[in-house]
Order: structure tokens, then sequence, then C-alpha cells
């Protein structure tokens, strides 16, 4: 039986990683931080057969006694900072937990597992202002805000630390991927959350920034999955992971209030207060390297995802 260790399980994708590795016959280890507010919500299906451990990206001895512990035999890193709003406002914090917390991870797989294999989860707010679109494995790293700054740093020592170490360290260059677990501060949820709200009479308005603003959306589910076939090759590789299709929070919007059959033109009001500047070159992936060395492709769509949300949301408010 494997051991896996994922960093940040009681997130979006650490709730969904465990899930996928349970099914494969992991024994799965989460790492959390002690604290009196550890939301254990997304996991709570499955904490009786994961192994929680306490640990901190913040403090290496907490690591290392994890790791000589547990020795595990694949490390997913999907703790730190995520926000990237949050990240202006605690830029040190951003920094020590999402990059050095990457090199602490590294350290101690090299001195005590250096035969484990290791993910890192990189981010499309690595390319910033993109000079090219779609984005591929060698387009340009050019982030515009802590949170991508944090991100490009533990990108390039996991490549570091794998070309001079001789380490199976990988990064997976992810897209914006959703779910009916995602926090409420992400505009994806704030909309299926608010769609469900006004069917249900809770609500009467959605304020949105630009709704002409494009992403690249794709279901949480199907990205793990991703993460994992990269620790199964034969070699180390970044790979790039979306949908490679824009789709508008206009379009988002649409979709999830015809799921409930309202029009969002009836509620949804445009506020300023939430514009971000526009990309001149949107966002978006190129997964053909993914798609033909991993052979991985998404199983939920654009409109199959929206509605698993919206339908979340409206069976959580009932």
């Amino acid at each position: 039986m494997n051991t896996a260790l994922i960093t940040g399980i009681t997130g979006q994708d650490g709730s969904y990683l465990a899930e996928f590795l349970l099914e494969k016959g992991y024994h799965v280890i989460g790492m959390v931080r002690r604290t009196s507010t550890v939301n254990y919500n997304r996991i709570s299906p499955i904490q009786n057969q994961i192994q929680i451990v306490h640990g901190d990206l913040l403090d290496q001895g907490s690591l290392s006694e994890i790791f000589s512990t547990h020795r595990p035999d694949e490390v997913y890193n999907l703790g730190g900072q995520s926000n990237v709003q949050l990240s202006w406002s605690q830029a040190v914090l951003t920094a020590e937990s999402t990059a050095l917390g990457v090199t602490r991870l590294l350290d101690c797989m090299r001195q005590v597992t250096p035969s484990a294999r290791f993910y890192q989860a990189s981010t499309s707010e690595m390319f910033g202002e993109a000079e090219e679109s779609p984005q591929n494995e060698h387009s340009r790293l050019n982030p515009r805000n802590p949170y991508g700054v944090a991100k490009v740093y533990g990108h390039l020592i996991t490549r570091n630390y794998r070309q001079k170490y001789q380490m199976f360290a990988v990064s997976g260059i992810l897209y914006n991927h959703e779910s009916p677990r995602r926090g409420l501060d992400f505009v994806t949820r704030k909309i299926t959350h608010t769609v469900a709200k006004i069917k249900q009479g809770l609500a009467d308005e959605l304020r949105l920034g630009n709704l002409d603003a494009l992403r690249d959306w794709g279901y949480a589910g199907d990205y793990v999955r991703a993460m994992w076939l990269m620790l199964q090759k034969d070699k180390p590789e970044d790979y790039v992971i979306g949908s490679g299709q824009t789709h508008s929070v206009r379009d988002f919007c649409q979709t999830a209030f015809e799921v409930v059959g309202l029009d969002y033109r009836d509620y949804v009001v445009v506020d300023q207060k939430y514009f971000r500047p526009m990309e001149e070159k949107p966002l978006v992936a190129d997964p053909s390297k993914a798609q033909k060395q991993l052979d991985w492709n998404p199983e939920v769509g654009f409109k199959g995802l929206i509605q698993k949300m919206v339908q979340a949301d409206l069976a959580s408010l009932q």
C-alpha cells in the first residue's frame, strides 16, 4: 500500500485528491495546522479513512517529523495561502507559506525520503500579464500579484531540486478549477450560491465586476486526477492542465441562472468595486502535452460543472 502525504487536505483540491487516492488503495495522510479554526467539512465523509497529522509549512521541524514518522511514497503540496486578493494584505505570510514552504518540504524529502515523488501545485497566475495566448509549459512567467510571485518561486525551486538532486519532483500548472467545494470568496461559487439564494427567495440581486472577463474553467475532480497521473510517469516533467477554452463571467452567470430557469439580466448588477484590470491576453491553457503524455482529458465540461455547483448550493440551502 502506497502512502501519500497531502498538505492542504481540508481545501477543495485536497479533499477531492484524498477521495481519489483512497479509491486507488492508498494510505492517505493529511497535514493540517494545529489551530482552533480548522474546518474539516470538506473531508468529513472520509475523515475516518485518512490519518490527520499536525504540521506547518512555516515550521521545518514539524515537517521533518512527519517525513521521518510516516515516510510517504508520494507528496502532494496543495497547502499555503491561496487567495490572490488576500496576498496583497498578507504578502509576507504568502511568501513564507506558498513560496518557502515548498523548499522546506523538498528539503525534508531530500534528507529523509529522497526516492519519494513530489507534486507542486503551480498555477496559471504565474503567467500574469501573458505575452502569448494560450500558454504552455514554455511560456514566460510574468506574475502580477504576491500570490503569483510566490508560486513562481515554488515552481522554480521544484525544478531546481529535480535537476540538482535528481529527485522526482514535478509541477502541475493548473488553470481555474471549481466545484461545489469552492470557497464563497471565489467568483464562481459566489455566483452559484447567490443564484440558489435568489431561487429560494433569500436574495434579490447578484453584484459582480467585469462580466466580460475571460477564464479557463474546469472541474476540480478532473484536475486532481491529472496530479496523480504526473507522479505515475517514468520521468518527472511539468504539465499545463486546463480546458483550453475560455468563457466569460457573463457566460458563467447566464448558464447558472438557466439551471434554475431564470434570466441573469434580471438579477445581475455590475459594481465597479469588483473590477479587476483586464488581461490583454487572457489566461487560457494549452493542455496538449498532458493530453498526449498523460492521456488526460477533462470529463466534466463547462455547463456540467456549473450545473453541479448550482444543484449542490440549492441542496445545501434546502
